[in-house]
């Protein structure tokens, strides 16, 4: 297969993917890389395959396909190819939950400063790595992360970059408990999507609706959150799209939960617990079996709860989740309370300080925790992040928490 047809059948199978033929548009590409003799057509060609594994949620296919892209490129012997497989590299290993190899493979991109490509995907690699240290509750350096690629794409003006950073700086501030802003950054997701989006895929409307269903859901505004929802979810069930469905399937069950209507809300637990499990994506599967134990906990299936907990401490020791960890302590603490076991309640309060402690989830300037409630928050330009009314309050005299690191070595 020469260079134009090539080319001809990357485009067919371009065309019967937005059709939404997956099926078909796989079967193409497949017979492109085993027949074409031309190395940049197959390095397109596997850019193709990893993209649509990625969106199916077959990850460890997405891996395989990036080893094989990164191969090609070193065929060509062109920069700009290594830095845009080794990306993909990094997202495939993002997608796994394999969190430590996405950081060291986005360094990597970074390091190929200079070709052309890479000054365009930098963007993509500081979103990529956000997300990874934000899966590894390393919240300071996911800041920073997402607001370089938000520099990037405001630069680059790339609005579908914009959009996906949005998204994860939503998914952020969820997780440390500022509603406001996790509420926003979706929402202006959406609006760039309404003004730009008419030739993007749907996946970025999915994705939106999806974050401001989660953040609506935390405000309690609850029909607010199930048509948000609702709207994600028909995106997911028309594209096939098994990761964003999961992730509905898993909000419903929240939602109905807030409601205390577990009976409801347990077999949407159950099925997205099912694709989770599918599709490898073990960090939701910490979020599912947080809410399968807070279901047992509202029934007062205590025994049932700490079972619960245990598969998910398991899952959140081995990915270095430490939020999630925090969480499960948080959840053994109350539950130990109610038994009246002094001795594994002080274990577990003793672990959710140490998590504090690690994860730097206090604000530097009045002592208390942050993420235990909705507060809102506000970052310094050093990423440290502190209760909005303390800044207004004490003002910004530089960061104390970096004050703070700077004197620590003196003591060592």
């Amino acid at each position: 297969m020469g260079q134009d047809q090539t080319k001809q059948q990357i485009e067919k199978g371009l065309h019967l993917y937005q059709s939404n033929q997956t099926e078909k548009a796989l079967r193409v590409w497949m017979r492109v890389l085993e027949k074409s003799a031309d190395p940049a057509g197959r390095f397109r060609v596997l850019g193709c395959l990893i993209t649509a594994h990625a969106e199916m949620g077959r990850y460890k296919d997405m891996l395989k396909f990036a080893v094989v892209q990164i191969d090609t490129a070193r065929e060509l012997e062109d920069p700009d190819y290594l830095t845009e497989s080794y990306l993909n590299l990094a997202r495939s290993n993002e997608k796994l939950c394999e969190f430590q190899k996405t950081i060291s493979y986005c360094k990597t991109c970074l390091n190929m400063q200079g070709t052309t490509v890479s000054l365009q995907l930098n963007g993509q690699v500081s979103l990529s790595m956000g997300n990874a240290f934000l899966g590894l509750s390393i919240f300071q350096k996911a800041l920073e992360c997402f607001e370089k690629a938000l520099r990037y794409a405001h630069n680059n003006d790339d609005k579908m970059l914009e959009c996906r950073v949005c998204c994860s700086l939503g998914n952020f501030y969820a997780q440390i408990k500022d509603y406001e802003k996790a509420l926003f950054f979706p929402c202006k997701a959406a609006e760039l999507v309404n003004d730009y989006g008419k030739g993007w895929s749907l996946k970025y409307r999915a994705m939106s609706q999806y974050h401001m269903a989660v953040a609506y859901r935390k405000l309690g505004r609850l029909g607010d959150a199930m048509d948000c929802c609702e709207e994600s979810m028909k995106i997911a069930l028309q594209h096939g799209d098994r990761p964003l469905q999961a992730l509905c399937l898993l909000c419903f069950a929240d939602i109905h939960r807030s409601r205390k209507d577990v009976q409801t809300a347990i077999p949407r637990y159950d099925s997205s617990l099912s694709i989770m499990t599918e599709i490898g994506n073990r960090l939701g599967l910490i979020q599912v079996l947080l809410g399968v134990t807070k279901c047992w906990m509202i029934q007062k299936e205590l025994d049932k709860a700490l079972e619960s907990i245990e598969k998910a401490q398991d899952l959140a020791e081995g990915l270095g989740n430490k939020l999630g960890l925090l969480k499960l302590h948080c959840l053994c603490e109350r539950i130990y309370r109610t038994k009246g076991q002094q001795r594994e309640l002080r274990d577990h309060v003793v672990k959710f300080h140490e998590c504090v402690e690690e994860m730097e989830l206090y604000c530097g300037m009045c002592g208390e925790s942050i993420g235990e409630k909705n507060n809102q928050l506000q970052a310094l330009p050093c990423s440290h992040f502190f209760h909005l009314k303390c800044l207004q309050t004490d003002g910004t005299r530089g960061c104390p928490n970096c004050r703070r690191l700077s004197v620590k070595p003196g003591y060592v």
